[in-house]
């Protein structure tokens, strides 16, 4: 049996439903010769007979009965794909898939808010991954946009700068620092830092600063999280730097005290990065449209500047 295209199935099953060659030909709004022609060619291709030519109502054979069922079927499956690469197009349905870290997955959710009421039908998946993978793990397909906070290989990724973060040095209200105006860091060489046991950029910057600065970095306590880390310092437990966007609700609420340390004062741009050369899907094309209009209804810190190579 050869291939049977669907333009053959629609025709055999307007014969079928007609009872008529001629009338076929009129609904599809082409000749009668073109009809029989069409469905001449469909049965070499099965095989068989599928008319009862010496019926004069267009009877179908035991073959023909058979191919209307699954030609009904296949038919009906195009349909469906029809709709559905409709709906998806109209942002009706489809799937986002992100990954982010525990710290720029942060930056996510007023975004992912904005975007969910926009787009309600859309299922979003945030996938939790080291940030240095990320550029890496977009080469799976695994995922179609990662948020990561430095910049990435410009010849195989693009990116969009979205978010200015700071470095924030926290303490409990009662440390005797919580009070300070300012502080320089050759006054926290007797301090005790909770750190995250993540290595990091960041991390590594930090480090390096005390060193220029020729002051202790005491990190005694190290926590695999973040989360963590703000806790046990709000129960009085030693000091930290973290990004100030992790500690947001934190130091609104009064839990934790930002004390400006002159000498840490780092800003940290965040990027949504994904693969050149690929053509994004709906939703994740209107992602980048909500962070852009989030960018310019809220302003800093949020922004959207794509980065050039």
């Amino acid at each position: 049996m050869k291939y049977l295209e669907l333009h053959q199935l629609e025709t055999f099953l307007a014969v079928a439903e007609e009872r008529s060659f001629s009338r076929a030909a009129v609904r599809m709004h082409r000749t009668q010769p073109a009809i029989s022609q069409v469905i001449r060619k469909l049965e070499e291709s099965v095989g068989e007979v599928l008319f009862d030519r010496g019926a004069r109502d267009g009877s179908l054979t035991a073959a023909g009965e058979l191919l209307r069922e699954y030609a009904m079927r296949l038919l009906a499956l195009r349909r469906e794909a029809t709709s559905a690469m409709e709906e998806l197009k109209s942002l009706e349905r489809g799937k986002l898939q992100l990954a982010a870290n525990e710290y720029t997955c942060l930056y996510l959710l007023p975004v992912l808010d904005a975007f969910r009421k926009q787009f309600p039908r859309i299922d979003v998946t945030v996938h939790r991954s080291l940030a240095s993978r990320i550029p890496q793990e977009l080469d799976l397909h695994l995922f179609e946009l990662g948020v990561i906070s430095f910049k990435p290989d410009t010849e195989q990724y693009r990116s969009v700068a979205v978010y200015a973060d700071t470095l924030a040095f926290v303490v409990n209200p009662q440390h005797v620092l919580a009070d300070e105006p300012r502080v320089s860091i050759t006054d926290l060489g007797e301090e005790i830092f909770v750190a995250h046991n993540v290595p990091s950029p960041l991390r590594k910057k930090v480090i390096e600063t005390f060193e220029r600065h020729r002051t202790p970095l005491q990190m005694r306590i190290e926590l695999p999280s973040i989360e963590a880390i703000k806790r046990f310092v709000a129960m009085g437990n030693g000091v930290a730097l973290v990004p100030r966007l992790t500690v947001a609700r934190e130091l609104e609420t009064g839990e934790l005290v930002d004390v400006p340390v002159d000498e840490l004062e780092f800003r940290r741009l965040l990027r949504l990065v994904y693969r050149k050369n690929v053509k994004l899907s709906y939703a994740a094309t209107a992602f980048l449209q909500t962070v852009r209009g989030m960018a310019a209804e809220v302003g800093a810190p949020f922004h959207y500047q794509v980065e050039r190579g």
